[in-house]
């Protein structure tokens, strides 16, 4: 899916800063599929959720970071993040 390849290019840009990604020429179309997509959590992620609620880990569900990738729970500020 396009979508996917959005997070593909934004890992290649972020992993290897002096190449240019092979679907370059595509990067608006990718985002636009990307930014289409709506976040599906499954139950087991609402469950960890609820469960690090409870213990105390404060956190952002579905956090979106500033390159585009979501994250299902994260605390932006310490920069921590489960996936």
């Amino acid at each position: 899916q396009l979508s996917q390849l959005y997070l593909v290019s934004l890992h290649f840009q972020l992993e290897f800063p002096d190449h240019n990604f092979p679907l370059a020429h595509m990067q608006s179309e990718l985002l636009t599929a990307f930014n289409r997509q709506e976040p599906r959590p499954s139950q087991l992620q609402h469950n960890v959720a609820a469960a690090l609620n409870r213990i105390g880990w404060n956190h952002s569900f579905e956090y979106e970071t500033p390159e585009g990738l979501s994250l299902d729970m994260a605390q932006p500020e310490t920069k921590r993040a489960i996936e």
